[in-house]
This record gives C-alpha cells, structure tokens and sequence, in this order.
C-alpha cells in the first residue's frame, strides 16, 4: 500500500535515449512547415491535426513511441490519441529541444 502512495508522489525519469536505442519511433506532431524548419535527426512527422487518420503509419501498436512538439502541450494531446487506439508504451517528450538534450 505505501508503494502505491510513494508511486503517486514520485515521478519517474524516463530514459529517452534508452528508448531510441532500443528502437521507439518518435513522433514530431508539428506542421508539416514546423518540421522542415527543423526537427530531430529519424523522427517521423504526423500534425497532431491529422494523427487520428494517420494511425496506419504507425504499424506497431506495441512498439514504443515519443511524441513531441514546440511546447509539449500538442505532444500530450498526440499521446492521448495513440493511447487510446491502442498503443501499449507513449511518452511525452514535450517540446523539441528539451527531448533533444535528453536523447
């Protein structure tokens, strides 16, 4: 029971170049304009706006994925949609250039 009460009040760090190099795909949800100005180095590019008709560029419903933005909140709303058609291990990486420096 304390476990569960210490799990609610700290927060885990994830290991994001872990992550990659175990072979999650990760998702800039920007336009199509904010990616060509410039993005991380593999990632796949799918506008959150357009994500939910998208879903089949993103076969593996198993395979971990990190979302990310310009400020982190379209990178939230990306992992509610992939979490709720059914991918297992979304994260949030949150703007770009702060996954960036933990990659």
């Amino acid at each position: 029971m304390f476990e569960s009460i210490i799990r609610l009040f700290t927060k885990e760090k994830t290991d994001y170049a872990q992550l990659v190099k175990d072979g999650a795909v990760i998702l800039d949800v920007r336009t199509k304009g904010e990616f060509a100005g410039g993005h991380i180095k593999g990632s796949v590019n799918i506008a959150v706006e357009q994500l939910a008709g998208n879903l089949n560029k993103l076969k593996n419903k198993s395979k971990p994925v990190i979302t990310y933005c310009e400020s982190g909140m379209r990178s939230a709303a990306a992992k509610n949609i992939l979490k709720s058609n059914g991918y297992i291990e979304v994260y949030n990486g949150g703007s770009m250039y702060r996954l960036q420096n933990k990659l």
